[in-house]
């Protein structure tokens, strides 16, 4: 396989990001078979056309099945709001196209279970590809703090804080879903899994505070400001999460998108019996640990991941140079193009999207019932 035809189904910003890594994949992983861009659909008039005369695509056009029948497309990147992933990640594993997904694969775990084919499918799940990232789960795995006791796992975000930012798509329950849990909170599930194991049960609370918003005046792109009558918000601004995981360890997870003050806050927290780690998106290279002989006043110092941790070496020749959140994405696009190449599924899969919103599934029933919600085995 020397090529892979590549379709791309949504042009907002993850459509996008997904183009560009394609064009940056080779770049940086020479030997992964090299995409070639093929189509663009996008329903917004104008969107894919501007999106082909760009980025260089064969084609574009409205109608995102036109891509189903379409042969010299074999893979396909799902960026179209979450209440589409569903019927396009399912029609495309069966026409055969593997598939590169953002998260949360649908609004619920039926949906993610509903992509049903032979075919790759990877996920868009790119915090866990940051090198410090990964770099923390191989100290954990090793024991290097000892045994995990408790963690804290953090997603705050203020893109939706002001009160005029339009009522698109993502703040309504049938198209949005359950709003900051499948948006942030995916992710928040996937760190956890991914650091720390299975979670056994979990309860939480959620909120809304911004009951309205004004409703946008024509096709929206990111988070821009309505001027069309108020509307009610349907959907999560806020949750907060206790989980009790498999492993005997405790983890606070919590996102906001209405966060004033917190731009793409994203981080954890995790503790053990001998030391700790931290790690903050928005310094991405970095690693901060503690431990030591003595417990207690150990100092925290801090780690640059460099060539040997996780890609870096990939983007960067030596450590304490910064990487960028398109770089993971570019990570990602490797990891998938290298699945199809290989046949052998590499990164964030389609299982776990489903284990992920089979916990973000098990919070809503718990913020409504009150009580702890186990997860299936």
């Amino acid at each position: 396989m020397e090529t892979l035809g590549i379709g791309v189904v949504g042009f907002g910003w993850m459509g996008r990001v997904h183009t560009q890594a394609y064009a940056r994949v080779r770049h940086h992983y020479p030997h992964v078979v090299r995409p070639v861009l093929v189509a663009v659909a996008d329903d917004v008039p104008g969107r894919a056309d501007a999106a082909a005369g760009q980025f260089g695509f064969d084609a574009s056009t409205l109608e995102w099945r036109s891509l189903l029948d379409d042969p010299r497309v074999e893979a396909v990147s799902i960026t179209a709001p979450n209440f589409l992933h569903r019927e396009m990640g399912a029609a495309f594993a069966a026409a055969g196209k593997h598939i590169w997904i953002e998260k949360p694969v649908g609004l619920s775990a039926a949906d993610a279970r509903a992509i049903v084919g032979d075919v790759q499918v990877s996920v868009g799940f790119n915090y866990r590809n940051a090198p410090a990232v990964e770099k923390a789960r191989e100290l954990v795995a090793a024991g290097g703090i000892g045994r995990v006791t408790h963690a804290r796992v953090r997603l705050f975000s203020d893109y939706a804080a002001h009160p005029e930012g339009a009522l698109s798509w993502r703040f309504e329950r049938a198209r949005g879903g359950n709003g900051v849990l499948g948006d942030l909170g995916a992710h928040g599930v996937d760190l956890t899994r991914y650091l720390l194991g299975e979670i056994d049960s979990l309860v939480a609370d959620t909120a809304i505070f911004v009951p309205e918003r004004p409703r946008p005046s024509g096709a929206t792109a990111g988070h821009q400001r309505g001027s069309g009558e108020p509307g009610p918000v349907e959907n999560e601004d806020y949750f907060s999460a206790l989980l009790r995981m498999a492993s005997g360890a405790r983890v606070v997870l919590e996102a906001s998108r209405v966060a004033v003050g917190e731009q793409n806050s994203y981080g954890f927290e995790v503790h053990g019996t001998a030391g700790a780690v931290f790690w903050d998106f928005r310094r991405m290279g970095e690693l901060r640990v503690a431990g030591g002989p003595d417990y207690q006043d150990e100092a925290v110092r801090t780690v640059f991941v460099g060539p040997g941790d996780g890609d870096y070496a990939a983007f960067q020749p030596g450590a304490g140079t910064a990487m960028s959140y398109d770089d993971l994405k570019v990570i990602e696009a490797y990891r998938f193009l290298r699945s199809v190449q290989t046949g052998t599924p590499h990164g964030a899969t389609l299982a776990d999207a489903v284990a992920s919103a089979e916990a973000l599934d098990a919070m809503s029933r718990s913020a409504e019932t009150g009580g702890w919600v186990k997860l299936p085995g």
